[in-house]
């Protein structure tokens, strides 16, 4: 999993309540085998007509949001189905930040296991930061996720809150497996003391 410690992106402001799993990935695209690829689907049915083509309307059409890399949404983003399918869209996209005054749970917890930030602000900050993006062009913000703060080249200076176990997890890139494998000699020691396989650098026994 890649680390994360800070980042300067174009803000996508996607002015909508109760963005549920299956809007971000529609069912229709998750037989596909792989983890990657799924950027292309994202927001597929709101993102296209039913011609194909480009819906002009959608937020992240527009050619000044091309790049984006924060995205600002309302309440309770993530709901529904707990497909992690979720989660690899918007990253396969290009989406490392993601603040909303709410998340749902499994869909929250999901984004930290694959190296997203979802950064929980209060509605009136909320609130600011829309004003913001919709009032000055190419609205960019910066993380610094060891500092817990957000900041912008307006005067804002905004600090969040994330566990701390979560924040060491983006920081040094530790996923599951990356964080079993830290007790690897522990673990060996054990299974070798009980005649068991030894476990490998992969996470695989041998």
């Amino acid at each position: 999993m890649r680390a994360f410690t800070q980042h300067t992106g174009l803000v996508a402001a996607m002015d909508r309540s109760n963005v549920d799993t299956d809007q971000i990935i529609p069912k229709q695209f998750l037989k596909r085998i792989e983890r990657t690829g799924f950027g292309a689907f994202l927001f597929f049915d709101w993102r296209f007509l039913e011609d194909g083509t480009p819906n002009p309307e959608f937020e992240l059409n527009c050619p000044d949001l091309e790049g984006a890399s924060i995205l600002l949404a309302r309440q309770n983003f993530g709901c529904g189905s707990s497909r992690e399918h979720a989660p690899w869209a918007l990253d396969d996209y290009g989406f490392r930040i993601l603040i909303a005054p709410s998340f749902a749970d499994i869909f929250y917890n999901n984004c930290f296991q694959n190296g997203l930030l979802p950064i929980v602000l209060d509605a009136e900050v909320i609130e600011d930061l829309f004003t913001r993006a919709n009032t000055y062009p190419g609205y960019t913000l910066s993380v610094q996720l060891a500092e817990n703060l957000i900041l912008d080249d307006h005067g804002l200076k905004q600090s969040f809150e994330i566990d701390p176990f979560r924040k060491h997890c983006l920081l040094h890139g530790l996923d599951d497996i990356a964080l079993t494998l830290e007790h690897a000699e522990r673990i060996a020691a054990y299974e070798a003391a009980r005649g068991m396989p030894a476990l490998s650098e992969s996470g695989e026994s041998n």
